[in-house]
């Protein structure tokens, strides 16, 4: 059973992952399918080394998993949910992008 701390640690980890726009490119990638490195270096344009620091950062916050096959790892989402909690999250910042109404709009330039 998870506690009020640890579960204020796994949001502070799965944000801590979505902060950077390779590590959030990675994570859908991966919801798609799970994939070796070289093909997720060259999918995404970086390189391998770049790569490797976003995945070990993914795999410290327990969102992503290595699997070895053969002489060769795979990569894949830790948890199936972890793909539905990504669109989940995408058809909310979507939705709350597309309704910016600001009752003070007129005269701030706040929304």
């Amino acid at each position: 059973m998870l506690t009020v701390a640890s579960e204020i640690d796994t949001l502070a980890r799965f944000g801590r992952a979505l902060a950077d726009p390779i590590r959030c490119r990675l994570l859908l990638a991966l919801r798609e399918a799970p994939a070796h490195p070289s093909d997720l270096a060259d999918a995404l344009g970086i390189s391998r080394t770049r790569l490797s620091n976003h995945l070990a950062c993914l795999r410290d916050c327990g969102l992503v998993v290595a699997v070895p096959v053969g002489r060769r790892t795979r990569y894949e989402l830790a948890d199936e949910r972890l793909g539905h909690a990504l669109d989940d999250l995408r058809s909310a910042v979507v939705a709350v992008a597309a309704d910016r109404t600001c009752p003070d709009a007129t005269g701030k330039d706040c929304c």
